[in-house]
């Protein structure tokens, strides 16, 4: 896809967005609030069933709402999704009549919902059957006795292409799709056998690496030759420092370009090398750069520093961002002018992470709760927070 195509395929994905989301919304805003158009507000519920499955709820000034409505009603206008391979180690957690959540059927549940209040979907391919992240890129156990490269970029094309297939059946295509998540030394590179294919950039395996995503990005162009849709393709990688060196590398040494997005996560708490103030000229370099749109695929500030249960909170004081106290005002305050600087730098959009993960009888690995319910845009009963504010704030008044 020439360049021309892809940025004249992003321009009417936003244009059909706008209209959708506008249509959809019947609410009317504060008139110090506006939507903020061709921008992509988007927010990652991939928790929200399980969270509702064992007792959470979502009130909007003390009644209880379907979360999906808070927040397209509240400007957002696209909700991210993953999808895990198999996520049978659930069954771990909850017993062998649990849902899995995450996975196809629980995924094609939260499309569904997201469409119906009038949003666009970024689904999210982890390519594991549980968390992918910097230091965790465990290859799905249906894969991890492949030793050939091409047999392993011909698993990868195959399932996108059934996942992205099955799902247009019941016209649920996502809008956008990220190939990876996190991907910073590549994928599927952690406890894998000797001989599975080494993926791992950070020993200089680019070119396998680029087999790999390649294969993943021609299952969404084909799909789209199918249906005659124009997704958009996202890559991700975490941390704005390590923007410049993967994206050239992954463009120029892997052989990877046909893609539209390149996203990256932004966690002040971790992510320090970059300052804040430095993260526009960061972005807009990039874009000079590499001719990609560029976008904040996660994103997340606390609001209290209360613990809702016993899931430790990730977010602590340390969080605190200079000029932004940890309160609701601040995060607010916090994610308005994140927004607007990354609008300054051309940027195409910020996803806040798990905004919706508050407290319940849900359970992981790790903990019961939420050990993020400090940092979602709802309060210790449940209630709407003014956090959320930012996606339909004015920003020429600010």
């Amino acid at each position: 896809m020439t360049m021309n195509v892809i940025k004249q395929s992003f321009a009417l994905f936003l244009i059909l967005l706008l209209n959708q989301s506008c249509a959809a919304k019947s609410k009317d805003s504060d008139s110090s609030l506006k939507s903020i158009h061709e921008f992509v507000m988007g927010v990652d519920l991939s928790y929200v069933n399980q969270v509702e499955d064992f007792g959470g709820t979502y009130k909007e000034e003390g009644k209880v709402k379907d979360v999906y409505s808070i927040f397209s009603d509240h400007g957002a206008n696209m909700v991210r999704l993953r999808i895990w391979n198999n996520p049978d180690w659930i069954y771990q957690v909850y017993g062998e009549n649990s849902s899995l959540y995450s996975g196809f059927d629980d995924v094609k549940k939260s499309i569904r919902r997201s469409k119906a209040q009038g949003m666009a979907v970024n689904l999210d391919f982890h390519y594991s059957d549980t968390w992918a992240d910097p230091a965790h890129q465990t290859v799905p156990k249906a894969w991890e006795n492949i030793t050939d490269i091409n047999v392993l970029a011909d698993s990868v094309y195959q399932y996108t292409y059934h996942v992205l297939n099955e799902l247009s059946k019941d016209n649920l295509l996502p809008e956008m799709v990220q190939i990876g998540n996190e991907t910073n030394c590549g994928l599927m590179h952690t406890d894998t056998n000797k001989d599975f294919p080494k993926l791992s950039i950070c020993d200089d395996n680019w070119t396998s690496l680029g087999k790999v995503l390649n294969a993943g990005i021609r299952a969404v162009r084909d799909i789209d030759a199918k249906t005659g849709k124009s997704t958009i393709i996202a890559l991700h990688v975490a941390d704005p420092k390590n923007l410049d060196f993967w994206y050239k590398g992954i463009m120029n040494k892997a052989g990877v370009t046909d893609f539209d997005v390149a996203g990256f996560s932004y966690y002040p708490h971790w992510h320090t090398e970059v300052s804040f103030s430095e993260l526009p000229n960061v972005v807009k370099k990039l874009r000079t750069d590499i001719g990609k749109d560029v976008m904040i695929l996660e994103t997340a500030y606390p609001y209290t520093l209360k613990d809702n249960d016993t899931y430790t909170n990730i977010f602590g004081v340390e969080s605190v961002v200079e000029g932004y106290p940890i309160s609701v005002e601040g995060q607010r305050s916090f994610l308005i002018d994140l927004t607007k600087n990354m609008m300054d730098a051309g940027a195409k959009g910020v996803m806040y992470w798990e905004p919706a993960w508050v407290s319940s009888d849900m359970k992981d690995l790790w903990g019961k709760g939420s050990a993020w319910d400090n940092a979602t845009f709802f309060d210790s009963l449940g209630n709407l927070t003014k956090g959320i504010d930012y996606m339909l704030y004015d920003n020429k008044k600010k």
